[in-house]
C-alpha cells in the first residue's frame, strides 16, 4: 500500500501543524498542499493507494477528475477522522458598507447561492408582481410602474411554482420598459417561448396555457429588505456586485462569506476502485438556470431543454397535459459516470447548488452512511446503472431551489437497492423509482415529504419494473409518514407501473395513503400486508391489474402490532450525525 498526505493551508495533519507543499514528496512529514496535486500524483501509481486528507478546507480551483484503471484502488480518507471539506467556493472579501448593506465587487464571479458562516443565505425576492398583470406572448404587462425601479432587470428571475402541481419553473427577465403608466416586461428567450409550448393542460373543461403569473420574483437590489438575504448584480461585465443584508451581530471582520464557484467538484470514471471515507463535499453551484434557457422543470429530476412536446390524456373526459418527449437531468456536483467499484461512506454532501451525487452508466456503486443536506436540488440521482446500493443515508432539506427534485431518484436501473435511509423535510417526493428492473426499496423512513408541491408521495414508483414478479420491483418494510401538501399519495404507484410488489409498509398522515386507479393503469401490481390509517383510493374495487390482499386499515389512532414491527425495522441503521 502507498500512502500520500495532503495538508491544506498549513493546517494540522495527524495532530502536527505541517505546511503542505506541492513540490514535496507527499509523505506524512512533507505533505502536499492541494488535493488536485495528490490526485495527479496518485494517477501514476498502481495497487492500493491511500490519500490521507488533513483537517481543513481543501479549496478546488478546478474539478477533480479521477480516471482509474483495473488493478488500482484509490482511497481518500480524512486523516485520523479529522474534519475535511472539499470546497468549490471562494471566500468573499473587500466588503464595503452602504446604508446597512454589504457590497463587494466580485469581478466576473457568477453564482446562484451564498453561504454565511455555513448558513445558506436566501436570494432576496418578493412574492408577487405589482399591479394588474397580464401574460403576453413575450412576457408580461402590468399597470404598475414599480418594475421600472428594478436596478438590474436582466438579473431578475421569475419563479413559477406549481405550473403543474408537481413542477416549478424559473425564467429570467430580459428587459423592462415603460408603457404609459405601466410596464412591459420582456422575458428571456428561448426559455419563455419554450414555457409557452411546454405548460399546457386541460382539466374539467378549463384550458391553461404557458407558465402563468410568477409566484415569486427574485434577485434585484430593490428586493433586499430581509436580513440574511443577498443579490448578485451582473449588469457590469467583469465588475459583478454582490450585495448582502447582514443579520444582527454579523460583521465583515468576523463573518465568513463563501460564494460557490465550481459547478462540479468531483468526477469519477474508469474501471478501478475508488473509496471516499469521511469527506465533506461543499460549495458548488449550477449556472444554467440563470441563463437565457432558464429552468423548465417537468417531473422529478428532469427538465425541458427543447424538442418535441407530446399531449398525454389524463382521463376519458378530455383532460390532458403536454409533456416533453425527452428530458435532461439536473446535474450533480459530485459525479460517478461509466465507472465501477466506487464507494462513498460516512461522507457529507452539503451547500451544493444542484444535486448532491449523480451516478450514471456505472455498476457496483455503494453510498452508505452519508448525510445529504442543504442542497438546491435532490440528494442522489441514479440512472442507467447496475448494482447500486443506497443504504443508511440521511437526506434532508434538499430541493431548496428546484422544488420538484426528490431525495433519491432511480431510473433505467438494474438490480439497485435503496434501503434503510431516512428522507426528511423535502419539497416533493422522498424516493422516486422510474422504469427499471429488479429495484428494491426496503425499510426506508420518509417524514415530512411533499412540503411544497403536490401530486407525489413519500415513495413514488412509475412505469414497468421488469417482466415478472421475480424481475420486478419490491417495495417492502418502509414507513411513510407526514406527506404534507393536499393531493398526495403516501405510497404512490403511478403511470403504468407493472410487476411491482408493495408489501408490509406503514403509511400514516397522508392526504391519501395510496391510489389503485391511475392512467395508464397498473398491471401486475400486488398490495399485500400493508398497514395504513385510511383505505387507499380504489381499495373497495381494485382494478383488474391490482391484487389487494391482507392489508390492515386502522382508524382509531392506535397502530396495530404489525405496524410496530414495521417501524422497528425501518430507518437508519446508525445514529444520525448532529
Amino acid at each position: 500500500m502507498t500512502e500520500l498526505f495532503v495538508a491544506p493551508n498549513g493546517n494540522s495533519l495527524n495532530g502536527d501543524a505541517l505546511a503542505g507543499d506541492d513540490s514535496a514528496p507527499g509523505t506524512r512529514e512533507r505533505p502536499f498542499a492541494t488535493l488536485g496535486h495528490a490526485v495527479r500524483a496518485a494517477g501514476s501509481l498502481t495497487g492500493e493507494v491511500v490519500v490521507r486528507l488533513g483537517a481543513g478546507t481543501h479549496v478546488l480551483t478546478e474539478p477533480l477528475e479521477l480516471t482509474t484503471a483495473p488493478g488500482v484502488h484509490l482511497t481518500f480518507q480524512a486523516a485520523d477522522q479529522e474534519k475535511v471539506v472539499v470546497s468549490g467556493g471562494r471566500t468573499v472579501t473587500g466588503w464595503q458598507e452602504q446604508d446597512g448593506v454589504w457590497l463587494a465587487d466580485v469581478g466576473d464571479l457568477d453564482t446562484r447561492q451564498l453561504y454565511v458562516d455555513g448558513r445558506r443565505a436566501e436570494r432576496a425576492g418578493v412574492e408577487t408582481l405589482p399591479g394588474e398583470v397580464t401574460m403576453t406572448e413575450t412576457g408580461y404587462t402590468t399597470d404598475s410602474a414599480a418594475p421600472l425601479a428594478w436596478r438590474s432587470p436582466g438579473d431578475v428571475e421569475f419563479v413559477h411554482r406549481g405550473v403543474y402541481p408537481w413542477t416549478e419553473a424559473r425564467l429570467g427577465v430580459a428587459s423592462v420598459a415603460a408603457d404609459g403608466d405601466g410596464t412591459v416586461i420582456t422575458m428571456a428567450q428561448p426559455a419563455f417561448g419554450r414555457a409557452l409550448e411546454l405548460y399546457n393542460s386541460t382539466w374539467e373543461g378549463q384550458t391553461s396555457r404557458g407558465p402563468g403569473l410568477p409566484t415569486r420574483v427574485e434577485n434585484d437590489a430593490s428586493f433586499l429588505t430581509e436580513p440574511g438575504t443577498f443579490v448578485l448584480d451582473r449588469s457590469r461585465p467583469g465588475h459583478h456586485v454582490l450585495r448582502y443584508l447582514p443579520r444582527p451581530g454579523e460583521h465583515p471582520e468576523h463573518t465568513g462569506v463563501v460564494a460557490p464557484v465550481l459547478e462540479t467538484l468531483l468526477r469519477v470514471t474508469g474501471s478501478g476502485g475508488v473509496t471516499f471515507l469521511g469527506v465533506t463535499f461543499a460549495e458548488a453551484t449550477w449556472l444554467r438556470p440563470s441563463g437565457p434557457e432558464g429552468f423548465l422543470h417537468y417531473h422529478g429530476s428532469g427538465f425541458y431543454v427543447g424538442g418535441p412536446i407530446i399531449t398525454v390524456p389524463i382521463d376519458d373526459a378530455g383532460s390532458s397535459v403536454t409533456v416533453p418527449e425527452e428530458s435532461a437531468t439536473v446535474p450533480a456536483c459530485v459525479v460517478v459516470e461509466n465507472a465501477s467499484g466506487v464507494r462513498f461512506e460516512g461522507c457529507r454532501f452539503t451547500r451544493l447548488g444542484a444535486t448532491g451525487l449523480g451516478v450514471s452508466g456505472s455498476e457496483d456503486v455503494t453510498v452508505r452512511g452519508c448525510d445529504f443536506d442543504t442542497l438546491s436540488a435532490g440528494g442522489i440521482v441514479v440512472g442507467g446503472s447496475r448494482s447500486v446500493l443506497v443504504e443508511d443515508n440521511r437526506i434532508h432539506h434538499v430541493g431548496l431551489e428546484f422544488s420538484g427534485t426528490p431525495g433519491v431518484a432511480l431510473s433505467d436501473t438494474t438490480g439497485c437497492t435503496v434501503a434503510h435511509n431516512h428522507v426528511a423535510d423535502v419539497p416533493h417526493c422522498g424516493i422516486v423509482v422510474g422504469p427499471g428492473t429488479g429495484t428494491r426499496v426496503l425499510s426506508n423512513l420518509t417524514t415530512g415529504t411533499m412540503r411544497t408541491l403536490a401530486d407525489g408521495g413519500g415513495i413514488y414508483l412509475a412505469g414497468p419494473q421488469g417482466d415478472s414478479h421475480d424481475s420486478g420491483a419490491v417495495v417492502r418494510g418502509n414507513v411513510i409518514e407526514d406527506t404534507r401538501t393536499p393531493y398526495n399519495f403516501g405510497l404512490y404507484t403511478d403511470y403504468g407501473a407493472a410487476w411491482v410488489t408493495v408489501e408490509e409498509n406503514l403509511v400514516v398522515r397522508a392526504d391519501s395513503t395510496a391510489i389503485l386507479h391511475v392512467s395508464p393503469p397498473l398491471d401486475n401490481v400486488v398490495y399485500r400486508g400493508n398497514v395504513w390509517d385510511a383505505d387507499p383510493i380504489g381499495a373497495d374495487a381494485p382494478p383488474s391489474g391490482v391484487t389487494y390482499e391482507d392489508n390492515v386499515t386502522f382508524t382509531d389512532g392506535r397502530e396495530p402490532d404489525r405496524a410496530t414491527a414495521i417501524r422497528a425495522g425501518a430507518g437508519l441503521l446508525r445514529e444520525p450525525r448532529l
